[in-house]
């Protein structure tokens, strides 16, 4: 009896434990989200950090001004900057530029002959800005040429002018929108001019002028202007003028831009001259696109 009930106790306690052993554990993890749930969730909590604006900058954004060697030109580009003698610092940017540009300089201010001396020895142009009478407006300026002058008054005032710009080698107007059109102003104008070796290249402020004919009637060298780069101080707008002056000479061969001493214009002409270059622009002096 007693064997008996010993293996009957070991059986049952292999079978209760055995069971136990071989019964799979349970965890509870719920439901795996799905994938756009995941990535919602990610997205939330724990967000990717983004590039180094400074780093993106320098991988994906080609500079502004093309780096590679700009071809010689195939059309010439002459850049006239007006009212020079007033902002001495914003002028000597424009002397700092690497390209040729002509300087044109009013009389009687307070640094006409400082910045024609410095344009001459940084090797630009120099011009004198001859303030004429406008329309619409009491003056010019100091130095002004009026409609009202004798043919004596015209002449001696225009010859003061040139004595005023050390080493101006032309003149252009400065306003003169009325002056500009009259043909006795601008024929005494332009005798002084002839009487100095100088050459004139008319501004056009007004689609009247007769300064060019006038110019060409006495046998001085001339020119017109094509672009005016500023009418507006605006670093944008100017940039999009010059491409204008590009344009006009690509098709003609050359174009004559007048801009004045503003920071945006010396801004824009900074920015923008070396892919003018990479466009054909040959940069010259206003002087050599006289005829």
């Amino acid at each position: 009896m007693l064997a008996i009930a010993f293996v009957l106790t070991v059986f049952v306690a292999r079978s209760f434990f055995g069971n136990m052993y071989a019964m799979p554990r349970r965890i509870a993890i719920g439901p795996l989200p799905s994938p756009a749930a995941r990535s919602v969730s990610s997205a939330t909590e724990a967000p990717i950090a983004a590039a180094s604006p400074t780093a993106t900058a320098h991988a994906e954004v080609p500079p502004r001004v093309p780096n590679a060697p700009v071809p010689s030109g195939s059309f010439d580009v002459a850049i006239i900057i007006d009212d020079c003698g007033q902002w001495l610092d914003t002028e000597r940017g424009f002397l700092d530029l690497p390209i040729p540009l002509t300087m044109s300089v009013l009389p009687h201010v307070r640094y006409t002959a400082q910045i024609a001396q410095e344009a001459a020895a940084a090797g630009k142009g120099v011009m004198l800005h001859l303030p004429m009478e406008p329309l619409g407006r009491d003056t010019a300026g100091r130095g002004e040429i009026t409609t009202a002058m004798t043919d004596d008054q015209v002449i001696a005032k225009t010859e003061d002018a040139v004595a005023q710009v050390p080493g101006a080698a032309g003149v252009n107007n400065h306003e003169g929108s009325k002056a500009s059109a009259d043909t006795r102003i601008m024929a005494d104008v332009i005798g002084v001019v002839k009487a100095h070796g100088l050459f004139f290249i008319d501004s056009r402020t007004n689609a009247d002028s007769v300064g060019a004919q006038a110019a060409t009637d006495a046998g001085v060298p001339e020119a017109s202007r094509n672009v005016f780069l500023d009418g507006t101080a605006d670093e944008a707008e100017t940039e999009r003028m010059l491409e204008r002056t590009v344009e006009i000479a690509r098709r003609n061969g050359f174009a004559i831009a007048i801009g004045h001493p503003k920071p945006t214009t010396l801004a824009a002409l900074k920015n923008y001259y070396a892919k003018m270059q990479a466009e054909g622009a040959r940069f010259v002096l206003a002087s050599s696109l006289t005829r």
